[in-house]
């Protein structure tokens, strides 16, 4: 099992930034892809971004790519989402996510993928 808790979401303005955290215990963090969602009101769940386990391979959304950038600390069982030049789409539950890195990056980005889920954190942006 591996447990994960987001945090670091909140109100932004529109152009501003938040910095969203993914902190991981039980099973080795390190051998997991993590990965981001979000889920606006009344919509489905969506894929953001996701991160290999070592760290070293990114796939992002075309919808955040160039404005969020993912990190992780295996030392401290921790991935870092970066929202940049947030705009009110951007306005979601966004929930963390750990599973085996899939083989394409369509299969990255299904939820099925994952094993294991955050309860989420609202980030809102708004002026």
């Amino acid at each position: 099992q591996v447990q994960l808790v987001e945090s670091g979401g909140g109100l932004a303005q529109p152009g501003g930034s938040l910095r969203l955290s993914c902190a991981a215990s039980g099973r080795t963090f390190s051998n997991y892809a993590t990965g981001w969602f979000r889920q606006p009101l009344g919509t489905e769940r969506e894929f953001v971004a996701v991160i290999s386990p070592a760290g070293g391979l990114t796939d992002y959304a075309d919808s955040v790519k160039g404005r969020f950038t993912l990190s992780r600390d295996n030392a401290k069982n921790t991935v870092h989402l970066q929202l940049n030049s947030l705009n009110s789409e951007d306005t979601a539950i966004y929930y963390c996510a750990a599973g085996r890195w899939a083989n394409s990056r369509a299969q990255r980005s299904w939820i099925n993928s994952y094993d294991y889920w955050g309860q989420g954190t609202q980030v809102t942006v708004s002026s």
